[in-house]
């Protein structure tokens, strides 16, 4: 029965992404990279909530939450005020110029090296670091929540592998052949599915703990573990509320706003109108995340003590405990669909760049459109693959890798932010300064990440997420400065390109005022 939902569950959301895509012309930049600059509100919104939502978010938060309490969802509720900032104030900038990647914002700004430089870090971000781990992270989740080794009679090695080739396999058929609006709109039914899906476990967890009542539940928390609903952490928690106004922040709207495996879904919008309408649709939904990312943590600490092995188990544990056996297919079928959209979404976007921002102006300047994606498929297949091979080999890895190298992301996300702040707010800083500030931002991060883990006492170091914010200051006085000593011959104006009508969204001040009041009460109600 399990088997027979999972594999309904998945093969709808796959009908239904197909069919979506057949009015779709693929055969040019727009309709392969930016679904024909066709998405609406609702599919935006759902292509942004589960490219961001995996198994990295639903394990991983939960262990912190289980370890430390509702502090950790600084990482949610914040996400809702990027995205407001974004909607304000960048997409409308995206639009108007018509852009397809970050990067070549870059290059009209700039110049094209800065761009080749830009989608290169881009690069090497997400096949180093994201596209393996998500494989193998979400591969061990399902693997250990579903007891695939036991239910294939396989080892627990074999079952991983088969766990992340089912997992690359279907996201790449999504990624490289289907497009970004097949892409979108899988991500929609499963960001549908997931909101049901990751709701009933906090449910019947606390209907388990309050002997048959939600709010029975939710009084016994609050009451026998209040330590765990402090908002507020101090300097040793993992993140102290003084890096929101810092690192944190910062780190938000690099995801948020100039990410391309997030950006793009807004880039591939049918108007600024429905653009912005996505964004704040997803800040909302985002700020309830903490009811699956958060509170099912707190929840497992309850249950099972403070003495499990590792946090990570927290999650997988309480879904055995608590989720009745006629609704494990379902809920594996939308956390796989989860895991598959972190993973074809950033394919994708590798895709997208290596095609626009190197394969055409270097490899093939001539080429057509049809050219261009074609090659671009070639390098999606190869790309796949050999993240298919990595992800299993990094069960092998040092304990502790993955929060290594999530603290390893601040080398690229840093310096591109800070350039792409200073290109659009100001008119006269040359191509030069943006050059020297993704060089000093790559050098003084890794310098500190050398002080860390090789020369000092951790103790003694701020968290990373300040010396991030530290870094992002001094990149961008570093080229005003430049811009000051060597400014541009000539004021720098973004074109418009008429490719979308860049009306902007009726209610969006309103709506952004009212998101940003309800992150602020959250944290005075917690605090």
């Amino acid at each position: 029965m399990v088997i027979f939902t999972f594999i309904g569950f998945t093969l709808f959301v796959a009908i239904v992404s197909y069919v979506a895509t057949l009015k779709t012309n693929e055969n040019t930049n727009d309709g392969y990279f930016l679904g024909g600059r066709s998405l609406t509100a609702g599919v935006i919104a759902g292509s942004l909530l589960l490219t961001n939502l995996s198994t990295e978010q639903i394990v991983g938060l939960n262990g912190q939450a289980y370890s430390e309490g509702i502090l950790v969802m600084a990482w949610e509720t914040l996400a809702a005020i990027a995205m407001v900032i974004t909607a304000i104030y960048l997409l409308p900038k995206y639009l108007k110029g018509g852009i397809t990647t970050l990067p070549e914002f870059l290059a009209e700004r700039y110049d094209n090296a800065t761009k080749t430089i830009t989608s290169g870090l881009f690069l090497l971000g997400y096949i180093l670091i994201l596209l393996p781990i998500v494989l193998y992270s979400g591969s061990l989740a399902i693997s250990t929540m579903f007891n695939v080794p036991e239910l294939l009679d396989v080892s627990p090695e074999i079952a991983l592998w088969i766990c992340v080739w089912t997992i690359g396999i279907i996201g790449s058929l999504y990624a490289i052949f289907g497009g970004l609006k097949a892409v979108a709109v899988s991500d929609t039914l499963n960001a549908v599915g997931l909101l049901i899906g990751g709701l009933m476990i906090p449910v019947f967890g606390l209907i388990y703990i309050g002997n048959g009542s939600v709010f029975g539940g939710m009084e016994l928390l609050l009451n026998e573990v209040p330590e765990k609903f402090h908002a507020v952490g101090d300097e040793k928690s993992s993140v102290p509320f003084s890096t929101i106004f810092t690192g944190l922040m910062l780190v938000q709207l690099f995801y948020w706003g100039t990410n391309q495996a997030i950006i793009q879904r807004a880039l591939g919008a049918k108007n600024l109108k429905e653009g912005q309408k996505g964004l704040l649709l997803a800040a909302f939904v985002k700020i309830l995340g903490p009811l699956i990312v958060v509170l099912p943590g707190i929840i497992a600490f309850y249950i099972f003590g403070p003495d499990l092995v590792t946090p990570d188990q927290a999650y997988p544990m309480l879904v055995n405990k608590v989720l009745p056996p006629y609704l494990l297919g379902f809920f594996a079928a939308v956390l796989f669909g989860a895991i598959l959209s972190s993973f074809n979404s950033a394919l994708n976007s590798s895709i997208t760049l290596f095609s626009i921002d190197i394969y055409k102006p270097y490899i093939s300047p001539n080429a057509s459109e049809n050219a261009i994606i074609k090659n671009g498929k070639y390098f999606g297949i190869f790309l796949a693959v050999a993240s298919m091979v990595i992800a299993p080999m990094i069960a092998k890895a040092p304990q502790g890798l993955f929060g290594y190298l999530q603290e390893v992301n601040g080398c690229y996300t840093i310096p591109i932010l800070s350039i792409i702040v200073v290109g659009y707010f100001t008119k006269k800083v040359p191509a030069i300064a943006a050059k020297v500030g993704i060089l000093s931002g790559v050098i003084l991060y890794l310098f500190y990440l050398f002080l860390k883990y090789f020369i000092l006492d951790t103790s003694g170091l701020p968290h990373f997420l300040h010396i991030q914010a530290v870094i992002f200051f001094i990149n961008v006085g570093l080229m005003l400065f430049i811009g000051h000593l060597y400014p541009r011959k000539s004021k720098f104006k973004l074109s418009y390109t008429n490719k979308v009508d860049i009306t902007p969204y009726r209610y969006v001040k309103l709506s952004s005022v009212v998101i940003t009041i309800i992150v602020v009460y959250i944290y005075y109600h917690f605090s």
